[in-house]
């Protein structure tokens, strides 16, 4: 007789969140469209960000408007990475990936993802996918009481996470 090894299920990944950014290089026209863009590429109310730090030689100062974001949960946010696979034509570099398992790309024209029709108001921008996975149990290092860190061995490695979007999302790594 043959014994079936049971996966363990705290160990399956998935995706907690897909945040979309758009970096503006200073406030007015342009983050007026990245705002309309990213309304209409998520269907949510994206927020704009401001700067905490002073850098003169970029002529930066604290609170001016740099980008905006909007973050994307559950199965919405699934739906949306699989047509973003496919405006990237199911390949990603694997410097993409970083050592705790996230990983982030670009498209350069918003025109690449599949189903967004051209916006005249809007133009010609372009916008970062951050995907950041997790797994059960990853709540304790944000709850309120007894907060802990995870242990090293429960943590996403580069090695899973590409093996998780090979299996689940059928994307090759470059």
């Amino acid at each position: 007789m043959q014994k079936t090894i049971q996966e363990n299920v705290m160990r399956d990944i998935s995706v907690e969140k897909i945040t979309l950014n758009c970096g503006t290089a200073g406030p007015g026209e342009r983050l007026e469209k990245s705002l309309k863009l990213l309304q209409k590429i998520s269907g949510m109310k994206p927020v704009s960000r401001k700067t905490e730090k002073r850098i003169p030689t970029w002529s930066v100062r604290p609170g001016l408007e740099l980008g905006c974001m909007v973050t994307i949960r559950r199965e919405k946010a699934i739906k949306l990475l699989k047509s973003f696979f496919i405006g990237k034509k199911n390949q990603i570099k694997e410097s993409c990936f970083d050592d705790n398992g996230n990983f982030a790309f670009g498209f350069h024209e918003y025109l690449d993802v599949p189903g967004i029709e051209y916006d005249h108001e809007i133009g010609i921008i372009g916008f970062e996918v951050a995907v950041t996975l997790q797994r059960k149990g990853f709540r304790i290092r944000r709850r309120a009481a007894h907060k802990k860190s995870i242990p090293r061995k429960h943590k996403i490695t580069k090695e899973d996470a590409i093996n998780y979007i090979k299996k689940e999302y059928g994307v090759s790594i470059i």
